[in-house]
């Protein structure tokens, strides 16, 4: 099999999350624990083994806490990203997964985003659920800062005669359930949150970013600085097409959730083809069909 195209510098990443920590700008973040706790509500099942994949700060940790499971495993880049809690750690190294006992549970809250090699992990968190065992994600989809990147891209082509990568490629609804089903989940659903957060300008933005450990770390960016002249552009550019009536710029975060089971004969199962009693069209009563 050949390497995943390394698109993210993953050790940049490492380094830019632990930069983070002290003053995270989390609400995202937040958001997303929030509504992983009210979607496992009406889950009507206990998880006593839960797996935390690469959430960039200890806050998923800390609230599954609240399930009280017998056994609780962050898996995250770096030892500092671990936090204080009961709950044990383990280094992810190389986009692998520790080995570990089978997970009834495994959650990744706004880290998938940054995988080079998405298909990969997720057959990875497959196999280390027990059947039938659960899988929830959040991660940044394809509209995610579509307002920057439209921004920066002008900005640089007037100023420097051509755009560099200064955005991550976000993936799209469309395609994680078929990556879902390639890895093996069974039941695999997809939905979106679209979340617009306003700001006084572009700079403000990019210290939420900066806060969040999620500024450029793809691996073919500039290596130079850039020009001030470059941001003071994008600036200008972003507050004529993306501002509100009272000047205030939107940025978009398009959220999207995943969730699939690890396959259990107890699961209900499609049925084969040809196997239906009745035809879809009597089903509905259409006009001018009739059962032959």
């Amino acid at each position: 099999m050949s390497p995943p195209n390394i698109i993210f510098d993953t050790d940049l990443l490492r380094r830019r999350q632990v930069r983070a920590l002290p003053a995270p700008a989390d609400f995202l973040l937040a958001r997303a624990v929030e509504d992983v706790l009210d979607r496992l509500s009406a889950i009507k099942r206990p998880f006593t083994r839960i797996l935390d994949v690469a959430t960039p700060t200890p806050a998923l940790a800390q609230a599954l806490t609240l399930l009280k499971p017998e056994f609780l495993l962050r898996a995250a880049l770096d030892p500092r990203l671990c936090g204080n809690g009961p709950w044990d750690f383990a280094p992810i190294f190389n986009e692998t997964l520790p080995a570990a006992a089978p997970f009834d549970l495994a959650v990744s809250l706004l880290a998938l985003q940054f995988t080079n090699d998405l298909p990969g992990l997720l057959v990875q968190i497959r196999r280390a659920l027990k059947p039938d065992g659960l899988f929830l994600a959040a991660m940044f989809g394809g509209q995610t800062l579509h307002e920057l990147r439209s921004a920066l891209a002008q900005a640089e082509s007037e100023i420097l005669g051509g755009a560099s990568p200064r955005v991550a490629p976000f993936a799209d609804l469309r395609d994680m359930g078929g990556l879902l089903q390639r890895a093996g989940f069974a039941l695999p659903v997809t939905d979106i949150d679209t979340i617009t957060v306003r700001y006084d300008h572009i700079f403000a933005l990019m210290h939420d970013l900066r806060a969040m450990g999620a500024t450029n770390i793809l691996s073919q960016r500039g290596r130079k600085p850039a020009p001030r002249a470059l941001f003071a552009r994008a600036a200008q550019i972003y507050a004529q097409n993306f501002a509100d009536a009272d000047g205030r710029i939107r940025a978009t975060f398009e959220i999207i959730w995943l969730s699939g089971w690890s396959p259990d004969p107890s699961q209900q199962q499609p049925l084969k083809p040809g196997s239906a009693k009745m035809r879809l069209a009597d089903a509905l009563k259409v006009p001018g069909h009739k059962a032959e």
